[in-house]
């Protein structure tokens, strides 16, 4: 099994590149944003590789961090997502990204991917979001207020504020992580103006 590849790049494909080691190509397949971020061809590389066995065929896939690879196989561990769904995902979103919207159930920011729909957005959150926080750093307090909002359980100032910076075109879990922050810094029982002036304070740094 290969487990990292390290050469030369020589050459690009729409979804690929090959990795000149030792005179040797091999073909790996990438996700959009590993592809975009890869050396010139003619300059050094390395990825991490995962390799996919098959009676027919081998073939592998390439990243340019561990995080992306270990992604890559825990999408992978959801019913309906393929090589292909995952490389899809991870092209829209960094590992970072991808571990806070599963644990907070951003299920929009998942479904921009191609391939995945309402249905699968649900189920990846779903059968992942427990261990979203084991694969990158994920505020406690974002996942619990996300939660209450998705169950109706957060306090009305909190919810009025969040909802006031999805309707001025930031994403839902950027505004409810911005209120997060917002919180740890206001007083008690803050009204939403309060909260939704401490959001925006915080998402424009």
């Amino acid at each position: 099994m290969i487990g990292k590849l390290k050469g030369v790049v020589d050459s690009f494909g729409e979804d690929f590149v090959i990795l000149d080691v030792s005179g040797v190509g091999y073909i790996a397949h990438c996700s959009a944003r590993t592809l975009q971020r890869m050396p010139k061809v003619g300059e050094a590389a390395e990825l991490s590789i995962e390799t996919h066995v098959r009676e027919d065929m081998i073939r592998l896939y390439g990243f340019r961090s561990d995080a992306e690879r270990e992604w890559f196989r825990l999408l992978q561990t959801v019913q309906g997502v393929g090589a292909r769904v995952a490389l899809a995902i991870l092209s829209v979103l960094e590992p970072d990204a991808l571990a806070n919207a599963i644990a907070t159930g951003d299920k929009g920011t998942i479904s921009r991917a191609p391939g995945v729909g309402p249905r699968l957005a649900a189920r990846l959150t779903a059968e992942l979001k427990d261990k979203a926080p084991a694969f990158a750093p994920v505020d406690p307090a974002l996942i619990a207020l996300t939660g209450a909002v998705e169950e109706g359980a957060a306090p009305r100032p909190v919810a009025d504020a969040i909802s006031a910076l999805v309707n001025l075109g930031y994403p839902q879990v950027q505004a409810a992580s911005a209120i997060a922050a917002a919180l740890k810094v206001a007083e008690e029982g803050a009204e939403a103006k309060v909260l939704i002036r401490l959001g925006l304070r915080e998402l424009a740094r």
